[in-house]
This record gives structure tokens, C-alpha cells and sequence, in this order.
């Protein structure tokens, strides 16, 4: 998954996954405790999840009707 950063190179595309599609700024992700990066990341990871979820109901609802 792309949020993993178990490495220098997933640090940095986690880094800029969060700054190009979330707004965060490289100095507020820098202010993290890396605890909270973490809950932010995990909370982000949900909502992704929910939103695809809720993206793939529509979907499936559309297609019911036709």
C-alpha cells in the first residue's frame, strides 16, 4: 500500500501522496511525533477505504436499475 514507509523511498511517496491529495505541508508532516503520523495515516487509510466502498455501492445500484 502506498502508506506504508517502512523505507526512505515510501517515506517520500507517503509524503507526497499526503501533500499533493490531502493539503497536508511538508512542514506539518515534518511537526508529526511519528506516533501521530501514524494515526493520521491509519484514519486517512479508512476513509479511503469507506469512500471506496461508498463509491462501489453506487456503482453496483446503477446497475441494478438498468
Amino acid at each position: 500500500m502506498m502508506f506504508r514507509y517502512d523505507n526512505l523511498a515510501n517515506h517520500f511517496q507517503t509524503n507526497f501522496a499526503l501533500m499533493q491529495h490531502h493539503k497536508y505541508s511538508l512542514n506539518e508532516l515534518n511537526d508529526m511525533m511519528p506516533w501521530e503520523r501514524n494515526v493520521y495515516v491509519t484514519m486517512l487509510l479508512q476513509f479511503i477505504e469507506e469512500e471506496n466502498e461508498k463509491l462501489k455501492q453506487q456503482q453496483l445500484a446503477r446497475k441494478s436499475r438498468k
